[in-house]
């Protein structure tokens, strides 16, 4: 129990850049192109971590054929999650407004309720990796963590810049992240408690979902907010990230 509450206490620890990224995005004027640079890094962050951390290790666990149906199916319940929910008023959750500008409640009824949803689809694969990543060994991997951490940043800077661009007030933008949060601890802990039984090729299976699923995020809702304002930078912006990661893997 006691490890299933440390890898609690990580995911928390990731779970809060949300809120630090939130609170810059509401409170403080960012310009676009720092949010979109900052967002290009923190994918070029989590590229990196899905391939030196999540799907090595469940290829050396399980090998390449359950590695890659674990990955295909993480993106495609990831996909088939962000289709139902950008019907329903969440396809831009991640922008801050300046091109494409989220839904008010007014213009969508049950938009505010579907990017809570989106928030939450977003962050339970990143958090549940965390968890799984105690598995090996009995340490978390520090990668891991400071990835989502720097990933968050942005996700929640960019995101929480267009709710309030939608005119959402402060209590919505923080009760949604401060819950994210939470859901992100209780992802990790429970990532490690339900896997920590099963043999290594079926925790590497799931870490192969996890990864797919990040895979899917970073790119349906990441790069797009990115590409607005870096264009031709994008490509050496998501490079500097995956060095950063790259690095902090081999250490």
């Amino acid at each position: 129990m006691t490890d299933a509450l440390v890898a609690g206490g990580w995911g928390l620890l990731a779970g809060s850049a949300l809120l630090l990224g939130a609170a810059l995005g509401y409170l403080v004027r960012v310009p676009q192109r720092v949010i979109a640079y900052v967002m290009a890094f923190g994918a070029g962050v989590l590229l990196a971590a899905v391939s030196f951390e999540l799907l090595d290790e469940a290829h050396k666990e399980a090998g390449l054929v359950p590695t890659a149906v674990g990955t295909l199916l993480g993106a495609a319940a990831y996909t088939g999650g962000n289709v139902w929910l950008a019907r329903r008023g969440a396809r831009h959750r991640k922008r801050s407004g300046h091109r494409e500008q989220q839904p008010s409640e007014e213009q969508q009824a049950g938009s505010g309720s579907a990017l809570a949803l989106g928030a939450l689809l977003d962050g339970v694969p990143e958090s549940a990796a965390i968890g799984v990543s105690l598995l090996d060994g009995g340490a978390v991997s520090l990668v891991t963590v400071a990835a989502v951490f720097i990933s968050n940043v942005p996700e929640g800077l960019s995101s929480s810049a267009g709710m309030r661009a939608a005119g959402r007030g402060s209590r919505y933008v923080f009760g949604v992240w401060g819950s994210i949060a939470a859901a992100s601890a209780l992802s990790a802990l429970l990532g490690y408690a339900v896997l920590g039984g099963l043999s290594a090729a079926v925790v590497a299976a799931v870490t192969a979902v996890a990864a797919g699923a990040i895979l899917a995020m970073v790119a349906d809702t990441m790069i797009p907010e990115a590409f607005e304002e870096t264009r031709l930078a994008l490509g050496l912006i998501i490079a500097c990230g995956f060095l950063v990661s790259f690095g902090l893997s081999h250490l």
